[in-house]
């Protein structure tokens, strides 16, 4: 079973107190417990799923050329090799999209173990690492995946380029259809979305909220206290050395921003506001002391896909730390 240290006693009178969250999580080592194990098995189905998913847009390549081609010279036979091209890199794209949707229906199960019940928030890090360790995966996953796909231009190029071929063709009237006319619009709207599967995770959290209204305050909380605590992690020196994959410090930062995110999608007012249960001020600077390379899609991460960053109630220095 992974290592985790007990919560030092909170003080109340400052939430963001740095004492009160050293706390090293095992993302690395822990393993479920019996009470764990059912839930931990579907989301561990889904999660390897995710590894070859983010293979697939990691490497992608686009068919800029043979579509630039076709476009010039717009003959049955140049057209036909842009097709061929085009095809299976939308089938590609499908899985993407289809797994989306197994995360959308994943997350709420694992919300579920984490939050509410008979437990507090620091008592579900304390007794369900696995599955703290399987949101932190998925997580990390969603952010890997919308790094690259903000990368790749070629993803919405190549579907666009599909989109047309079947309109001008009417091929959503054969049977060999790759994508119907209903699924392609969903992936459309799915692929327009400068960070995709960061809005699928925001969304399937606001919903778990507005389905379990009594966990509100559970759910933010245990946002909030998770994402801090990775920042103790990433801070004190003492629970950075005990990391022992550099790998994992990525993990854990990546991990910390997604919750940050998240608890602004759930929270009324938000991650930003002051009195909030997560340390905003705190994470970005730690982000800004990274390399750039590392830093900026998670700042842009919280610039463009937060929901509160630009209201009115965000304290105007917040803003001005998070100017692009």
């Amino acid at each position: 079973m992974g290592k985790l240290l007990s919560l030092l006693s909170r003080d109340d009178s400052n939430c963001c107190a740095a004492k009160s969250y050293d706390v090293f999580l095992d993302f690395e080592n822990a393993a479920p417990t019996e009470t764990e194990r059912e839930v931990y098995d579907e989301v561990e189905r889904v999660l390897r799923e995710s590894e070859v998913v983010l293979e697939e847009i990691q490497i992608y390549r686009g068919a800029g050329k043979e579509i630039r081609e076709a476009i010039a010279d717009p003959s049955p036979e140049v057209t036909g090799k842009a097709w061929a091209a085009v095809l299976p890199l939308v089938d590609k794209l499908k899985r993407c999209y289809e797994h989306s949707m197994e995360l959308d229906k994943i997350v709420p199960k694992l919300l579920g173990q984490l939050v509410g019940g008979k437990l507090n928030p620091t008592q579900h890090l304390e007794t369900q690492q696995a599955l703290v360790k399987q949101l932190a995966e998925i997580l990390e996953f969603v952010l890997k995946f919308d790094e690259y796909k903000m990368k790749t231009p070629a993803i919405q190029n190549d579907f666009s380029y599909y989109r047309r071929i079947v309109s001008r063709q009417r091929v959503d009237s054969t049977e060999n259809m790759l994508v119907s006319t209903e699924l392609a619009n969903r992936m459309s709207l799915f692929y327009a979305h400068a960070t995709p599967m960061l809005k699928v995770l925001s969304e399937a959290t606001s919903k778990f909220v507005n389905d379990n209204a009594d966990d509100v305050q559970n759910t933010t909380e245990t946002l909030g206290t998770m994402a801090k605590v990775c920042l103790r992690m990433l801070e004190n020196p003492k629970l950075l050395q005990q990391i022992e994959r550099e790998d994992t410090k990525m993990l854990v930062l990546r991990v910390m921003v997604g919750l940050v995110i998240l608890y602004d999608h759930v929270h009324p007012e938000g991650a930003f506001v002051r009195g909030a249960h997560v340390d905003v001020k705190g994470c970005v600077r730690l982000l800004q002391a990274q390399p750039a390379i590392k830093a900026e899609p998670l700042l842009n991460a919280l610039r463009y896909t937060t929901k509160h960053l630009n209201g009115e109630n965000t304290p105007k220095n917040i803003q001005r730390l998070l100017a692009a």
